[in-house]
């Protein structure tokens, strides 16, 4: 199986009363708590952080977008993923991914992913989200009756753009191009892998599969609420005609590792409750905006199985939304996996093996971690857990990898010398 490193890039120093004094760490929250000069550091620790995963041997690095917000200050991953692709040689770059619908003209997702492509030698992970409803229709001010189908345009005209070899026009519904001729053009051919993050949505399941892109559930709040939506996705692959290839599928899971199982308790507790009580803190009239929930979702939820499964996750989120903000409820709730290495190991293997999983996305910073224990966290897993699943799925082709240049082909970096060491 693959084993990617995800970065949310939360900002770690809300303070302590935030829950009691900020309406919403999405959308609305006050500038007032943030620092430039200690996101300086924040920053520069994190992108020290992904490039020690790619060093410990992970097969990916994974950042995402989102906007206005203290849960991930990561408004631009290509900015981001432009630095790993020239400070890694061989590990995948996941940017999971850039929200279409947002982009005007989308041609601009096209030019930088190939961009990255271009600069990594062929490692980018390309993927396209429809986004949050806080980002999207509130930071971003989207229609929300109208996202999916900017998306769904956004995502052909990017498809047209690094596929056609002459220039073409483009004359769609949000978007009209008289001229599309992308430079630079992806290395990856005929494109990246593309992944589509989900949240549950029955019209995400059916893209995949009509498009046989891999369905990526990036559930924070771990493998228990996740077996509904994961149980769900499978029977909808199996009912469209689709095998039951690992491999079309990602899942989301945060982990803590330590030597012994009473010091991972200690470790990992202040992170996840940080996560949990502030990160989490979304005002509910920024989640569910009329027009988001399509017609479609809305009647399988009441009809079909699919819907059901859905309708099923919803609960279960509604439900520990609730009560895990403790870290004794965040652990019982399965938010957070922790434990020695062989305990992680066998319940990710577990977990896996029952959400029939082959690219498990492993948040091993959360919350307010240090760089120090997230390094810490990252090489125990690296060192022991990684050996004990890397046989899992092995029978299985991953046909949604990236297929880079041959590394002698590749271009590395010149090595940097500041100029006070000349």
């Amino acid at each position: 199986m693959k084993l990617l490193w995800f970065h949310l890039m939360p900002y770690t120093e809300l303070p302590d009363d935030f829950r009691e004094t900020n309406p919403s760490v999405w959308v609305d929250i006050s500038s007032r708590n943030f620092d430039p000069r200690r996101a300086h550091a924040m920053y520069n620790d994190f992108m020290d952080e992904l490039e020690f995963a790619a060093d410990c041997g992970f097969d990916a690095i994974c950042v995402n977008e989102h906007h206005s917000n203290g849960y991930g200050i990561m408004p631009s991953p290509n900015l981001i993923a432009s630095t790993l692709a020239r400070r890694t040689t061989d590990t995948a770059i996941c940017v999971m991914g850039n929200s279409l619908a947002l982009y005007n003209p989308p041609t601009r997702v096209a030019e930088e992913f190939a961009m990255l492509d271009c600069i990594s030698g062929g490692r980018l992970i390309a993927g396209f989200p429809v986004g949050t409803p806080m980002d999207t229709c509130y930071a971003y001010g989207q229609n929300p009756s109208m996202l999916r189908a900017r998306y769904l345009e956004a995502h052909d005209l990017v498809m047209r753009a690094w596929t056609e070899p002459e220039p073409f026009t483009f004359n769609g519904r949000f978007n009209q191009q008289r001229y599309v001729n992308i430079w630079p053009r992806p290395v990856q051919q005929p494109h990246p892998p593309v992944w589509v993050p989900g949240g549950g949505s029955v019209e995400t399941w059916h893209w995949c599969a009509e498009m046989d892109y891999v369905y990526s559930y990036l559930s924070y709040y771990g493998y228990k609420a996740g077996e509904a939506t994961m149980k769900g996705f499978w029977a909808e692959m199996e009912r469209l005609g689709k095998d039951r290839n690992p491999y079309r599928a990602g899942f989301l899971q945060f982990v803590g590792v330590a030597e012994t199982h009473e010091e991972a308790l200690k470790l990992y507790k202040e992170p996840a409750e940080y996560f949990y009580d502030r990160c989490l803190h979304v005002d509910s009239r920024f989640a569910t905006p009329p027009g988001y929930t399509t017609e479609a979702t809305i009647r399988a939820g009441i009809e079909s199985q699919v819907g059901k499964a859905s309708a099923q996750f919803g609960a279960e989120v509604q439900k520990v939304r609730k009560n895990a903000r403790s870290f004794d409820d965040i652990l019982e709730a399965g938010y957070v996996i922790v434990g020695t290495p062989d305990e992680v190991a066998a319940k990710l293997r577990e977990v896996a093996v029952n959400l029939h999983v082959g690219h498990l996305m492993l948040l091993l910073q959360f919350g307010n971690m240090s760089k120090q224990l997230t390094m810490h966290n990252t090489k125990l897993f690296a060192e022991q857990v990684m050996p004990q699943l890397k046989d899992l799925f092995e029978e299985w082709e991953d046909r949604w990898w990236p297929n880079p240049m041959p590394a002698a082909e590749r271009t590395l970096p010149q090595a940097f010398t500041p100029r006070a060491a000349v």
